[in-house]
C-alpha cells in the first residue's frame, strides 16, 4: 500500500498496548483514519468537536491508565485539541496525538486546511515528532517506526503526558477500490524498561541525618489517583510518628483518623495565633496540584524550615516558595523509608503527636460544624452536592467540574470507595463534561459529573456523538451564571460583574435533554430531594440529569454563612 509504514502506526499501537482511539472527521487524516478503524485490536470511535474530543480521549487515558491516541486532520482541526492537550501536560495524562497534514512547500500558500502545525503545541507536550514526507524510502519507513516508538515510550515515562506526531500527506489519501488492508509482519517494537524509581543510598542516608531535628512534621497530598494502599501507609505512619495528612478531596485518601480533609474551611476562618501552632518545621509533599488555596496562603506565610517533595522524576513545583529538598522516588516507597527510621525519644515524639493532634481538634472542629449546618431551610447548591456525595455508590467516579463545583465537594470531604476526577491540571471549564464522556465510555463504573451551568452549556458537544453511555449522571447546578465571581471581592464589587464575570444566562437543560434523549429531573423543591436522588442514581439506560436551579445570592450567602458559622467557634 501506498501508506503502508502509516498503517503500521496503528499495529505498532496495539503491539505496545494501546486499545482506544478517538477520531475526529477529516480528509487529509484519512491515511490515519483507516489504519486505526480497519485494526481489530483498536477500539476506534469518533467525536466531530476535536475539542470536546480530546477531553473525551483524556477522560480514557485516566480511566484506562493507558495512553489513548487523538487523530484529526490539518489546519484550525489540530489546534482545537490544545485545552485538552494542556490540560494532559499538567495532571500528566499519556495521550498520543496524530495530526494529519499538508505538505511544508504548501504551508502559507493560499492552500485550504493549511497553517504552521509542525510543534503546534509548544511547550504543552513532552515532544513532538515530524513525520517524513515521503512513505517509500527504507529510511523514511525506519524513521517513522523509530518516532512512533519513542513517541509511545514517553508519554508512558514518569512524568507521564502527551506526545504529538505530525504527519504531512500528499495525494492520494485513500487506497484504491478493492485494495486490501495488511500490516507488515515483523513490525519492531522498541521497549523502554520502567525503573521502579527507589530511593538512592544518598538519599536514605540524608534523611536518616535529618528526621532527628524535626519535631513538628506535616505531610500534604496533592492531586493523585485513587491508591488505596497509600491511604493505609499514611494511616500507618501517622500513628507511628504522630504526622497529621492534609489532603483535599482531589488527592483521593480514604477518610480516617489523623487525615485531614477541611483544611479549606478551617484556615481561612482560624486565629493568627492558631496558625503559628499549626505551623510544621518541616513539610513533605506529593502528588499534584491542591484545591484548597487557604492551605496554600498558609504554608507559604508560615513557612517550614525544611520542605521535602517526593516524584519520581522531574522538575518539582515550588508550590509553597519554601522547598529545600526532592527525592526522586515513588511516594510509596518514601512512606516505607520512613516507616522503617527510629522514633524520637518519649519526650520528642510527644511534641509530634500533640502537633497531630493540634491539627486533628482543627478538623473534627470544621466537620461538627458542617454537621450542625444542615439541613438548611432553602433549596441551595451546597446541601444538595452533600446529599448527593452521601449516596454515591461503592466504586463509582466521582466527576467535579471547575469553579464552585470543585470547591463545595472539597468542603464537604470526600466519601470512602469513590475515585475522584477533576482537570485540575490546568483548572478549566472547558472539557469537564467530555471528560466524564470519556471516562464513562471506557469503564463499566457509575460516573457522576457535578457541573455548574457555564460549564455545562460551554461543554455542551461533549453529548454530541453516536455512543451509548448509559453509566454517567449529571448533577447540574444552574444558578444561571459563574457563582465563583459573585464569590470573589473584587469581580462580585463592581457594578459590570452580573454582565461581565458572572454573565447572567437564561438556560436550563431541558431542551439539551430532549435534544440528546436524556431523562431530565428537574429539582425545584427540598421535599423532592429524597425521591429524585434515589431515581437519579438508580439503575436505567441513557443519561441522566438533575438540574438543580437556584437563587445565585442565595448560593453566596448559604456559602458565606458556613465559613461565618465556623469563624463563630473561634470567638468564643
Amino acid at each position: 500500500m501506498l501508506h503502508q509504514p502509516i498503517f503500521d502506526i496503528a499495529e505498532l499501537c496495539v503491539k505496545k498496548g494501546i486499545r482506544e482511539a478517538v477520531l475526529c472527521p477529516g480528509s487529509r487524516c484519512a491515511p490515519l483514519t483507516l489504519a486505526f478503524t480497519r485494526n481489530k485490536g483498536i477500539a476506534a470511535r469518533t467525536f466531530s468537536d476535536e475539542r470536546s474530543a480530546g477531553f473525551v480521549g483524556l477522560g480514557m487515558a485516566q480511566q484506562t491508565q493507558r495512553p489513548v491516541v487523538l487523530i484529526c486532520t490539518s489546519g484550525s482541526a489540530a489546534y482545537n485539541f490544545a485545552p485538552a492537550v494542556a490540560e494532559a501536560f499538567f495532571s500528566e495524562t499519556p495521550l498520543i496525538i496524530l495530526t494529519a497534514d499538508r505538505p511544508v512547500e504548501w504551508v502559507a500558500q493560499h492552500d485550504g486546511q493549511t497553517i504552521y502545525q509542525s510543534e503546534i503545541f509548544g511547550k504543552h507536550v513532552k515532544r513532538s515528532y515530524l513525520l517524513p514526507q515521503d512513505y517509500e524510502h527504507p529510511d523514511s519507513v525506519w524513521a517513522i517506526n523509530r518516532m512512533v516508538n519513542e513517541a509511545i515510550n514517553l508519554s508512558v515515562q514518569e512524568p507521564r503526558g502527551p506526545v504529538h506526531i505530525n504527519a504531512p500527506f500528499r495525494e492520494p489519501l485513500y487506497p484504491s477500490k478493492g485494495e486490501p488492508t495488511v500490516y507488515s509482519d515483523g513490525i519492531r517494537v522498541l521497549n523502554d524498561q520502567p525503573s521502579d524509581f527507589t530511593p538512592s543510598d544518598a538519599d536514605k542516608k540524608l534523611i536518616a541525618e535529618l528526621w532527628p531535628s524535626f519535631r513538628k512534621v506535616l505531610l500534604v497530598v496533592g492531586q493523585q489517583d485513587h491508591l488505596p494502599g497509600i491511604s493505609r501507609q499514611l494511616q500507618m505512619l501517622s500513628e507511628r510518628f504522630g504526622i497529621p495528612v492534609a489532603a483535599d478531596i482531589i488527592s483521593n485518601l480514604e477518610p480516617g483518623d489523623h487525615i485531614i480533609h477541611h483544611s479549606d474551611l478551617f484556615l481561612g476562618q482560624a486565629t493568627d495565633s492558631l496558625k503559628l501552632t499549626l505551623q510544621p518545621d518541616l513539610l513533605i509533599t506529593f502528588g499534584k496540584s491542591l484545591v484548597s488555596k487557604n492551605l496554600k496562603v498558609f504554608l507559604r506565610k508560615h513557612a517550614p524550615k525544611n520542605h521535602w517533595h517526593v516524584q519520581p522524576c522531574g522538575i518539582a513545583a515550588d508550590t509553597f516558595r519554601n522547598l529545600t529538598h526532592v527525592f526522586h522516588t515513588r511516594p510509596e516507597h518514601f512512606i516505607s523509608l520512613l516507616m522503617g527510621l527510629p522514633q524520637h525519644d518519649t519526650f520528642d515524639s510527644q511534641k509530634q503527636v500533640n502537633f497531630r493532634n493540634l491539627w486533628s481538634v482543627e478538623e473534627r472542629r470544621a466537620q461538627r460544624v458542617i454537621d450542625e449546618f444542615f439541613p438548611q431551610e432553602q433549596l441551595c447548591e451546597l446541601e444538595v452536592v452533600k446529599v448527593v456525595m452521601d449516596h454515591l455508590p461503592a466504586g463509582s467516579n466521582l466527576h467535579l467540574a471547575n469553579s464552585m463545583s470543585v470547591r463545595y465537594a472539597n468542603y464537604i470531604g470526600p466519601r470512602p470507595g469513590v475515585n475522584v476526577f477533576a482537570n485540575r491540571g490546568t483548572s478549566g471549564i472547558d472539557g469537564c463534561s467530555s471528560t466524564a464522556v470519556g471516562h464513562a465510555i471506557a469503564s463499566t463504573r457509575m460516573n457522576i459529573l457535578i457541573t455548574g451551568d457555564v460549564a455545562f452549556f460551554y461543554d455542551r458537544n461533549a453529548f454530541w456523538h453516536n455512543y451509548a453511555v448509559s453509566n454517567l449522571r449529571v448533577l447540574l447546578l444552574n444558578n444561571h451564571g459563574g457563582l465563583i465571581f459573585n464569590m470573589i471581592d473584587g469581580p462580585a464589587a463592581q457594578p459590570e460583574a452580573a454582565e461581565y464575570f458572572i454573565t447572567r444566562q437564561p438556560l436550563n437543560a431541558s431542551k439539551l435533554c430532549e435534544e440528546f434523549g436524556f431523562e431530565h429531573l428537574k429539582l425545584d423543591s427540598k421535599r423532592k430531594l429524597k425521591n429524585l436522588i434515589k431515581d437519579f442514581l438508580g439503575e436505567g439506560d441513557g443519561v441522566k440529569v438533575l438540574e438543580v436551579e437556584t437563587d445565585l445570592h442565595l448560593n453566596r450567602a448559604i456559602f458565606d454563612n458556613l465559613k461565618q458559622k465556623i469563624k463563630t467557634t473561634y470567638e468564643k
